[in-house]
Parts: structure tokens; sequence; C-alpha cells
């Protein structure tokens, strides 16, 4: 997993929670560093603000948005251990992959 990268031509689904193995979202867009700061700062009403999901553990790019958008639903469509277990692979104390973007 590439650290930090320029998003402005990719597409990204990406993982996001409150804490380790504490509720998890998934998504997708064209501007990762954009959506991450929208939820940090609760601009996106839903889900995500709800339960106070801001810090980001898992992400991929994609150069097209229909293989993002597939991969989006197809993570959507995983069980909850099969999630972790991708998070884990990359990202094993689930830290905040943004913690420097901002």
């Amino acid at each position: 997993m590439v650290k930090y990268i320029d998003f402005k031509h990719y597409y990204s689904v990406y993982f996001v929670t409150n804490k380790k193995c504490g509720v998890l979202y998934n998504g997708v867009t064209n501007n990762l560093v954009k959506r991450i700061f929208q939820h940090k700062n609760k601009l996106l009403k839903g889900f995500t603000s709800l339960y106070n999901l801001d810090k980001i553990v898992y992400y991929e790019t994609y150069y097209d948005i229909e293989s993002a958008i597939m991969r989006e639903k197809q993570l959507k469509h995983w069980n909850r251990k099969w999630k972790i277990e991708l998070i884990e692979k990359e990202n094993p104390n689930w830290d905040d992959l943004s913690k420097d973007w901002f």
C-alpha cells in the first residue's frame, strides 16, 4: 500500500472506522484526500458522521471508475471477518493512514 500518491487521476475504494475493529464503512471516491477531509470534519451527514468514522485504515486505487465501483460493491458484500483480515494484512495496527495528509 502506498502511503501517499497524487490522487488526481485515480479512483479510490476505502475503509474508514472509529477505532480498531470498530464500525466499518467502505466507499468509493475520485478524490480520496478531499473525501477523508469531509469525513474528519463531519461534512457528510449520514452513517459516517453518526458513528464518528474518521480514520482511514485501508484504501485501493484504480485508474477507472468502473473497476473502483465494482470493487466497492464486492467489498460491501464481504462478511466482517474478511474485511478485517484485508485491513490487517496491510495495516495490522489500524493506523489512521491520513495522519500526515492535512
